[in-house]
């Protein structure tokens, strides 16, 4: 046994005791090739693709420029996975042994992550690389050129879900039920024999109206991957396991981003407690453990040296300990369970904690001049959480097949508050469009808030 695994089992044992509860981790160290690898892909094995190729050198840019070090990555499920830099000093890794311990207490009993993967049911690692052996063996029979084609209309895509729906969707029923005009009562048959009445009915009554067909989609339809994958006119079947892959593989992460804040802040705020707490570790391993956390929740993000960038350790460890302090740790636990980030900010970042934190929006004017330009409460909490909405994407509903089999795209850009990029809402309806294979259009509004309409 290493130093490093005794660290392990006795920060393990020593979180138990704490009231942390997870399912086991397989702790695995990794060389820096690798970690930044399954920190770009999101997962140790996953399809390829060109534009994580580009994600992996932008990594390794910012790398070289110290503006980002990869401590761990870790995997919700059962059992959990998490891989350790190599090239971490034993402190730090005692330090990331207890940070993961905090993400898998976390992972296995908030809310959001338990719905999530009891809906995935199964290993995404495992699954992710099923994934990825289906996708060579599309690329091996159909050829790389028509798979990555494919590839780019489902990443591109890839925000586009109904997070509040279930990974497994049957189609829409085919008919909409059958519906029969009620007969009368006997009080209804007496009152239309009085003088005044109205008229009968010119449907007779009790007559069936028979099966009418479901319009497609019958509602606004948010889950637009899902939607193409199921009723595409001309994907052939491989082509919609693709978009159905992705889909499960977006809808994993959905928690990750929706808790970020607060699942980083839970993180820290355990390793910060339990290496308070563990007596064994000698003190010059202590004190280093204690810089490296002091770099991991400083206020502003790595390698950016200002105000305007919130690093969500920091954030979210603050707002954790002011938490305890205020309300103890059962309180704070039964946050952890309920909350996302939505529900974490709005509800617990006061006044008093958002002038600690200096906290504010700013606005940018010509120039280059940047400008505090609020405040207020509520502008700061909803700028913070104003990225986070609907995955970070636009609100976009799929409304209408024509009759042609275009499809039609609305934006409710009154629910989101978000506008559209035009460069790149026309090339996300090219990629949109060779998947369809017919017209696909999109209703949203300009600058002005004027409607307009894009088409692809």
């Amino acid at each position: 046994m290493t130093e490093l695994d005794e660290y392990v089992g006795r920060i393990e044992s020593l979180a138990q005791r704490q009231g942390l509860d997870y399912y086991p981790v397989d702790f695995e160290l990794a060389p820096q090739s690798l970690m930044t690898e399954i920190a770009v892909y999101g997962l140790p094995i996953r399809m390829p693709h060109w534009s994580f190729g580009v994600r992996y050198i932008h990594q390794l840019v910012r790398q070289s420029m110290g503006h980002s070090k990869i401590f761990e990555v870790m995997f919700p499920g059962d059992p959990c996975r998490a891989f350790l830099m190599d090239t971490n000093s034993l402190a730090e890794n005692a330090l990331v042994a207890a940070h993961v311990v905090g993400h898998a207490d976390f992972s296995k009993n908030n809310q959001l992550f338990a719905r999530f993967h009891e809906m995935a049911g199964g290993n995404i690692v495992e699954k992710a690389a099923a994934h990825a052996h289906r996708i060579q063996q599309a690329i091996d029979a159909a050829g790389l050129e028509r798979v990555e084609a494919v590839l780019d209309a489902a990443l591109a895509l890839e925000s586009h879900l109904d997070v509040g729906g279930e990974l497994h969707r049957g189609r829409y029923p085919e008919f909409i039920a059958e519906k029969t005009t009620p007969r009368p009562t006997s009080f209804q048959k007496h009152f239309q024999q009085l003088p005044g009445a109205s008229e009968p009915q010119a449907v007779p009554l009790g007559l069936n109206l028979g099966p009418q067909r479901t319009r497609v989609p019958p509602h606004p339809e948010y889950d637009l991957l899902w939607f193409i994958a199921n009723y595409a006119p001309d994907l052939e079947q491989w082509e919609r396991d693709i978009f159905l892959a992705v889909r499960a593989e977006s809808l994993y992460f959905y928690p990750v981003f929706a808790c970020q804040i607060m699942n980083e802040g839970w993180a820290s705020y355990w390793h910060a407690r339990l290496l308070r707490e563990a007596d064994f570790l000698p003190q010059q391993t202590y004190l280093a453990a204690i810089k490296a956390h002091s770099d991991v929740v400083r206020p502003f993000a790595s390698g950016e040296e200002t105000a305007l960038a919130i690093n969500p350790y920091h954030l979210g460890f603050t707002l954790w300990e002011h938490i305890v302090e205020r309300h103890g740790l059962a309180r704070a636990r039964e946050v952890m369970r309920e909350e996302d980030d939505f529900g974490f900010i709005r509800n617990y970042l006061d006044r008093d904690l958002a002038g600690e934190l200096d906290l504010f929006v700013y606005e940018v004017r010509q120039g280059d001049e940047i400008r505090v330009a609020n405040r207020d409460l509520e502008a700061v909490r909803e700028a913070i959480l104003a990225p986070k909405f609907n995955f970070g994407a636009p609100r976009v509903a799929a409304v209408e097949l024509k009759p042609d089999g275009g499809l039609v795209l609305a934006h409710e850009h009154s629910s989101d508050g978000r506008g559209l990029d035009a460069a790149r809402a026309k090339k996300v309806l090219e990629y949109t469009r060779r998947a369809w294979r017919r017209p696909v259009h999109l209703h949203t509004v300009n600058d002005r808030g004027e409607p307009i309409e894009l088409a692809a």
